[in-house]
């Protein structure tokens, strides 16, 4: 899965956002400031039986990311991740996905919450190929994760693989 969704507009070589990427981010974060009070997210470490993580990189932000995604208004936490990893990473839940952390996530907005989970119980559906939002997503060894991992994911990761205790922020 090496192809990427990305126009000319929205890459940048040095991993930083464009001007139209920051204005999509914008334009989401006036909508949900409007439509909700408080916005919450969920994302999965997706570990499989040889040590690997999944992670997708986006064509709309810089960086390797955790799979993920919004909360919606009425939907469950659990029916959310379920949803977001077959939209992302084509995984299918085969048993329950443990919650792991609550961070709030002060980097994205003063209102953001994040609920991380840890899947272990899965199937992969078919490969993910690149469309709109996920130009990349594979497994990669926890021993040698990508350039461009996002500090936030490293973190993440690093409290997952090391038995530390969930910090208090993204």
């Amino acid at each position: 899965m090496n192809g990427s969704a990305q126009t000319g507009a929205d890459s940048n070589a040095d991993g930083a956002l464009t001007w139209l990427q920051r204005l999509r981010i914008r334009l989401l974060h006036v909508y949900f400031r409007l439509s909700r009070g408080m916005t919450l997210g969920v994302r999965a470490a997706v570990l499989n039986d040889r040590g690997e993580v999944f992670l997708v990189r986006h064509t709309y932000t810089p960086g390797w990311h955790l799979p993920g995604g919004g909360v919606e208004v009425g939907e469950t936490m659990a029916a959310a991740l379920a949803k977001e990893l077959r939209e992302e990473a084509r995984i299918s839940l085969t048993g329950p996905a443990t919650l792991f952390g609550l961070y709030f996530n002060r980097k994205t907005s003063r209102r953001d919450h994040v609920a991380l989970y840890v899947v272990r119980d899965f199937v992969v559906d078919a490969a993910k190929m690149p469309d709109l939002e996920i130009a990349e997503a594979r497994f990669f060894p926890l021993d040698a994760l990508p350039q461009g991992l996002t500090p936030g994911t490293r973190r993440r990761l690093a409290e997952i693989a090391g038995g530390i205790a969930p910090a208090a922020e993204w």
